[in-house]
């Protein structure tokens, strides 16, 4: 009897069977690279009391996810996509569960923030391979109910990232913000293996690796720019991922008009409802996450309040 499900979701003549606890399995994974985003925020007094760490440690501890994790999605996914979208979901969450052990055991800032790292390189395998494995997996009646499930996934990610944190507090300590992450991403790797089928894009068009490099520098150097700036000052770091980020970007989005298969194709951005709905995303999330990062440590070291207190 075959365990493993090796049948490519391309080559099946009908809807996948079991379509929709894949979408479970694509969730559970989601869910725990969003919450990573999240969890640590109220882990960090904690953190940042055992590790005596700096104002600049923290905010690197916080962020040394989200650097990676943006500059590189676009090309990881692509490359999913090309090879094996499967693949790169397994290969992320088991890269993401390594790096979470790592993170537990760290004994410094440093090894903290390399662990992070190394947690947002997981990430950005993981979030493209799962919603490129849904549309390939639900038909197309069934794919905007399957989205709206995905998405509203991720939101509750958001949400259950400082509850979860917070309870994991009250008794344990903030290593345990890093540990939940193991058992999880097993449990995804293994659903993976078993429910989700294999998929890759049908076409074999050459990898755009010329745009996907573009992209991890003016992104990497636009989010640099954004914590470094407001945080440490606009000195010549600051000012030099500035102008890395925007030299980068134009020449992302000249070079994305003129490949046959670009890694995103900016065209899109002509329309005023997607340019508009991306551009609400992106202001969103920069204002809960500020907003995640400041309030954790006021409700913790200047209101006094719990773990736990915090979360909720």
């Amino acid at each position: 009897m075959r365990v493993v499900m090796s049948t490519p979701v391309e080559k099946m003549d009908r809807p996948y069977g079991k379509r929709w606890a894949a979408l479970g399995v694509l969730c559970l994974s989601l869910l725990i690279i969003v919450m990573a985003n999240t969890t640590l925020t109220v882990a960090a007094p904690d953190m940042t009391l055992d590790l005596n760490l700096s104002s600049a440690d923290l905010q690197w501890v916080i962020d040394g996810y989200t650097v990676p994790y943006a500059a590189l999605m676009l090309l990881l996914g692509a490359i999913g996509d090309k090879y094996s979208r499967r693949g790169a979901l397994v290969l992320g969450l088991v890269v993401f569960g390594v790096a979470s052990v790592a993170g537990a055991l760290s004994d410094s800032s440093n090894a903290v923030i390399a662990s992070r790292a190394l947690m947002g390189i997981g990430a950005a395998f993981v979030m493209p391979a799962t919603l490129s494995l849904l549309a390939a997996t639900f038909p197309r009646a069934e794919r905007a109910k399957a989205i709206t499930i995905w998405t509203a996934t991720a939101g509750l990610g958001i949400a259950a990232g400082p509850l979860v944190a917070g309870a994991l507090l009250e008794k344990y300590s903030w290593n345990s913000s890093f540990l939940i992450n193991v058992p999880i991403a097993v449990l995804g790797i293994l659903g993976a293996l078993f429910l989700v089928p294999p998929s890759k894009a049908g076409h074999s068009d050459r990898l755009d690796y010329i745009g996907g490099l573009l992209s991890v520098i003016w992104v990497g150097s636009l989010i640099y720019m954004i914590i470094e700036g407001p945080h440490f000052g606009w000195g010549a770091a600051a000012i030099t991922a500035a102008v890395v980020a925007a030299v980068g970007l134009v020449c992302f989005v000249l070079w994305e008009l003129r490949h046959p298969c670009p890694v995103l194709d900016v065209r899109r951005f002509a329309r005023r409802a997607f340019a508009g709905s991306t551009l609400a995303v992106a202001l969103f999330f920069l204002a809960v996450f500020g907003a995640f990062y400041y309030l954790t440590q006021h409700l913790q070291f200047v209101l006094g309040y719990s773990p736990l207190d915090t979360g909720v």
